[in-house]
């Protein structure tokens, strides 16, 4: 029996401001929370689902203006 070590992908560690919530696709939310696989926000950025927003709670300038742009 061989044993295989798997790293770890690097994951963005959070900067000293305020931790930004993300618009992604609804349907891969429980996938990525369950699964631990990553989302790609509208933005581009990628990281695995690990909290849910609360009201109030600030939001990705650059996903929230793409967002807004394809409500048109």
């Amino acid at each position: 029996m061989t044993t295989q070590i798997l790293e770890r992908p690097e994951v963005k560690e959070a900067d000293t401001g305020p931790e930004m919530f993300h618009y992604v696709r609804k349907e891969k939310i429980a996938e990525s929370a369950v699964m631990g696989t990553f989302v790609i926000a509208l933005c581009g950025e990628k990281f695995p689902v690990t909290k849910t927003p609360k009201p109030g709670s600030p939001v990705c300038p650059a996903c929230k203006e793409i967002y807004e742009s394809l409500q048109d």
